[in-house]
């Protein structure tokens, strides 16, 4: 499976769980999150006022 900005947190940790790391240090805490399941990257980023393509970069995605 291809991971990018709209796939699902939860889709994105199940293909590279080493995003958990990279997730953290952008203040996001998306392991217990109740909606990892279906939130997508981008929804993400943008509720966390985090620029997607700095995000992107860091978790070595496209968008």
């Amino acid at each position: 499976m291809v991971v990018t900005a709209d796939s699902t947190i939860a889709d994105i940790l199940k293909e590279k769980p080493e995003a958990v790391d990279v997730l953290f240090r952008f203040g996001m805490g998306c392991i217990g999150c109740a909606l990892a399941n279906g939130e997508t990257l981008r929804q993400a980023a943008l509720g966390h006022g985090i620029p997607l393509d700095e995000l992107l970069e860091a978790l070595g995605m496209k968008e």
